[in-house]
């Protein structure tokens, strides 16, 4: 990030800066053209992201000087909690409004073992895949570095509070909710680096996961700036049947997005890693027996375990949810050639929060899909919008 001195970072006409998205680095740029000391970042991040403390009037290892210094210039916004809803299973489901008022959601499952975060990118998303609720929102605009971690700020800071039950602790996080990561690069990147930060949430590389749906240009980016898990969402063996479902398949084939997935994995320093490929069952589109075969050939080469999801209907959806019989079958024939394979449970659908059901609030999409629409063609990424 690119700083103004000190004496003109903040104006009456200039927003403050806002601390939550910064990292220690950032933070210590921030200091250091105030005149201090860069080990200042730090501490700051430590009072943010593993205290939960927002007000700098609180953050007493600093100077009530230094603190007012510090006010005048930077602030700690977290975004707005609407609603937060528990399911019957124990998962947890907030709508989160951001500035310019449209919302989206992000979603807590708990697990014996370990607690679960699918944290969102974007409001809505422009990809429109024709199996999930958010592209049929329409897109609105990218989050910011700050408003991604903030989601995870908002959650540790729910448990921390609230519960009486269980303790509750975020364990994981996921890339999947709301919006394509890949698309929302850079704020991404500085996101999941504060996840890792040990000064900040202090989460292992194998337990932070970013799900794509096949950006490559952005894929090929990946490995030269984070060391995180991948996930990739194929949800049909051959490009004729992806085409339909995943729009963004007519730019990048299905042997582009594997072999760029798999140059990811080159890049990563432990070698023993593998991808997550994410296949979404529909009923008689995407469930017959020669499709698991056909994806079994596809992934020969790539180093994987397969997770099948059984589509979660969603209202005005064209699709039904996989028998069971077909789920058992489409596994079992993986199973056979080998493959590692699990079975998503599905968990909060009671309250809409279930794989592909987050839909959130997303104003004024149409003006803004079309401005966002032009500057993928720009940027020779995508032309798969409308």
């Amino acid at each position: 990030m690119s700083l103004e001195p000190a004496s003109s970072l903040a104006t009456p006409e200039v927003d403050k800066i806002n601390l939550m998205g910064l990292s220690a680095s950032g933070l210590g740029d921030l200091f250091e053209q105030m005149g201090e000391k860069r080990f200042r970042g730090t501490q700051i991040l430590k009072w943010i992201h593993q205290m939960g403390i927002c007000d700098l009037d609180q953050m007493t290892n600093l100077s009530k000087p230094l603190r007012a210094r510090l006010a005048a210039v930077g602030e700690v916004r977290v975004p707005e909690v609407v609603s937060c809803q528990d399911s019957v299973d124990g998962t947890r489901k907030w709508l989160i409004r951001m500035d310019g008022g449209s919302c989206i959601e992000m979603v807590y499952i708990p697990e014996r073992e370990r607690g679960t975060l699918c944290v969102s990118s974007q409001i809505g998303c422009a990809l429109d895949c024709a199996f999930c609720a958010t592209g049929k929102q329409g897109f609105n605009r990218d989050l910011t570095a700050a408003e991604i971690i903030g989601q995870v700020w908002i959650a540790a800071d729910s448990f921390n509070q609230f519960e009486t039950a269980a303790p509750r602790r975020v364990t994981n996080v996921v890339m999947m909710g709301m919006g394509e990561p890949l698309m929302n690069l850079d704020n991404v990147v500085d996101a999941m680096n504060l996840m890792l930060d040990d000064n900040a949430y202090g989460l292992s590389k194998r337990r932070v996961t970013l799900s794509t749906a096949g950006v490559v240009p952005a894929l090929e980016k990946l490995g030269d700036v984070a060391d995180v898990s991948l996930a990739i969402s194929l949800h049909a063996p051959n490009d004729e049947l992806r085409n339909q479902l995943v729009p963004i398949n007519r730019k990048y084939s299905l042997d582009q997005f594997i072999a760029s997935a798999q140059r990811y994995l080159e890049k990563m320093p432990d070698k023993r890693r593998k991808i997550t490929v994410e296949y979404t069952l529909m009923d008689r589109v995407n469930d017959r027996s020669e499709h698991a075969r056909e994806l079994a050939v596809l992934l020969r080469e790539l180093p994987c375990k397969i997770n099948l999801i059984p589509f979660n209907p969603f209202p005005g959806s064209e699709f039904k949810r996989v028998t069971n019989t077909a789920l058992n079958r489409f596994r079992d024939i993986l199973h056979g050639e080998g493959y590692t394979v699990t079975v998503r449970t599905t968990r909060g659908d009671d309250i809409a929060a279930a794989c592909g059901q987050l839909a959130g609030q997303v104003n004024d999409k149409t003006r803004r899909q079309e401005r966002y629409k032009k500057r993928l063609e720009e940027q020779q990424i995508v032309k798969v919008i409308g």
